[in-house]
């Protein structure tokens, strides 16, 4: 009985490391040529790839330099989050995902990705943003130092941060009736934000619709804690020459943007939770109840004023 547990336990191990280095070896061929691929663009270098029990399947230690660019962006490791590592392996099984659909849940990690203030990538997009958005007076005082139209390279100097180090995973969940999004972000030394948003049909059915595709959100909440960005954005505009009450203001100013992009004239369950929030209190919870799922691409038929109502927008600051 001992010599056939020692077995199967052998077994089990050949089994796994042998499907691990079958796995890895077919992701690393895959990369090797995607860099091949993006050569003309870009320089990409990895140190290599590496999986779980748990299901997670990662490339570590990238290095991409964009053509036209000198300055590096780093990523400490990217990939994939299943179920499980047998998920993993049936991700690859083509024939079996068409027929089965979808995972139940699958999720997508970046974790640290570094990005230098000064990096001249960096200019290049936060320039780029700004031209898009036909945007005119990012230079003005207030708007500069609360970054209300994102921060600049110089403000994130200013603010005390040598670089951006960014984390994010967003996990698909496949559920009857209705699926969910779930994403955390974190800026390191800046904030956190934690997001669930419930959508209403059929996942599968629903992407199947392509362009005609138009979600529809069942409810929403957005957590996001503040892990000293509001202390330094009051002392840089403090040191910019604005008053207790300009500041407050602008940032104020910086939050209706928000809003503004996207079709929504936030209102005093928004207003009042927010003032609170960059007043002192570290944490700011928005939530989002529609009486029924509303279709997301029809928010601009409505008044910005009529929106908060609609979807039952609220807020609460702890």
């Amino acid at each position: 009985m001992r010599n056939i547990l020692i077995s199967l336990i052998i077994l089990a191990a050949v089994a796994y490391f042998g499907s691990k280095w079958h796995l890895h070896n077919k992701v690393s061929e895959g990369m090797d040529t995607a860099v091949t691929m993006m050569s003309p663009y870009a320089k990409v270098e990895y140190e290599g790839v590496a999986s779980t029990l748990t299901g997670e399947l990662t490339i570590e230690g990238v290095r991409i330099r964009l053509s036209d660019f000198n300055d590096d962006l780093y990523i400490d490791r990217l990939g994939i989050d299943t179920p499980s590592f047998l998920s993993l392996l049936e991700l690859g099984d083509v024939a079996r995902m068409q027929s089965d659909g979808p995972p139940e849940s699958i999720g997508f990690i970046i974790e640290g990705l570094r990005m230098p203030a000064g990096a001249d990538y960096y200019r290049e997009l936060y320039a780029f943003a700004l031209e898009a958005r036909g945007i005119t007076d990012a230079d003005d005082v207030a708007a500069e130092c609360t970054g209300k139209y994102g921060l600049s390279p110089s403000a994130l100097d200013a603010l005390g941060y040598d670089e951006q180090v960014i984390s994010m995973s967003i996990t698909v969940n496949n559920q009857r009736g209705n699926y969910s999004l779930d994403m955390t972000m974190s800026i390191e030394d800046m904030w956190d934000m934690d997001a669930s948003v419930k959508l209403a049909g059929d996942m599968q059915s629903e992407m199947m619709k392509g362009l005609a595709y138009r979600p529809r959100l069942s409810s929403m909440q957005v957590e996001l804690t503040d892990r000293s960005l509001n202390k330094r954005v009051f002392e840089y505009c403090s040191q910019r020459g604005l008053s207790e009450n300009e500041i407050l203001q602008a940032q104020l100013d910086s939050f209706m943007f928000i809003g503004e992009e996207n079709g929504i004239e936030f209102d005093e369950y928004l207003i009042d939770p927010y003032m609170e929030f960059i007043g002192g209190k570290s944490v700011l919870i928005v939530t989002a109840k529609p009486n029924e799922p509303i279709a997301m691409s029809q928010i601009d038929l409505y008044k910005p004023s009529d929106v908060p109502a609609l979807l039952n927008l609220e807020a609460t600051a702890l």
